[in-house]
């Protein structure tokens, strides 16, 4: 098992390195989760974008499409890949808390 160490918590994740339970999740969480992917600073619109992630999958249960998230957050994909380098699925939703998506985001 993996495990993401924050202010001395330990945060269980699967194999894939997202995290188990998204009510462990906190802002300190998605700042070490981006440190790791090599964002150094999460800016605004990062957080615009980590924000609607955490709030859609908390209401939803699932991931956004990747339409829908640029549709409802006005960042176009390739700004979105700028943000998350690794991409809306692997990085941003990483980073938001969401479990590993099962499809396309």
């Amino acid at each position: 098992m993996n495990y993401l160490h924050v202010n001395g918590r330990e945060i269980e994740l699967d194999e894939d390195g997202f995290i188990i339970d998204p009510e462990e999740w906190t802002e300190e969480v998605a700042r070490v989760f981006a440190a790791n992917e090599g964002i150094s600073d999460l800016t605004d619109e990062h957080w615009k974008i980590i924000n609607y992630l955490h709030e859609y999958y908390a209401e939803n249960q699932i991931a956004p499409m990747i339409r829908k998230l640029c549709k409802d957050t006005g960042f176009s994909l390739k700004r979105i890949y700028e943000l998350f380098p690794s991409g809306p699925a692997k990085g941003a939703c990483r980073i938001a808390g969401l479990p590993k998506p099962t499809g396309c985001v």
